[in-house]
């Protein structure tokens, strides 16, 4: 199973081109990825970070018109923490 990093990285950012969607990305990714370790230290944070965090990235797909790039491949679910990485450091997060 190959995992073309470039490539998927090259398709996330055609499949998230609308201002708002981006946006709501940029809050709601990190959102998700700090809720992961708060699900365990601390429950109801970790819960609501979670839901909501996954509420601003469907509610930015609406605006996109396109569905989660995961729905077509899993592992987009990384891609997405990549991209926030890169938008914040200008730098490629690599596995």
């Amino acid at each position: 199973m190959a995992f073309d990093i470039k490539a998927m990285m090259a398709k996330y950012r055609e499949d998230h081109q609308h201002p708002v969607n981006r946006t709501l990305h940029t809050i709601g990714i990190p959102m998700i990825v700090v809720s992961v370790p708060l699900l365990l230290a601390a429950p109801p944070v970790g819960i609501t970070l979670f839901v909501v965090g996954w509420i601003l990235q469907f509610v930015g797909h609406a605006f996109e018109g396109k569905m989660p790039s995961f729905f077509s491949d899993p592992k987009y679910l990384l891609i997405g923490p990549m991209w926030f990485y890169k938008k914040i450091t200008g730098k490629t997060a690599t596995p």
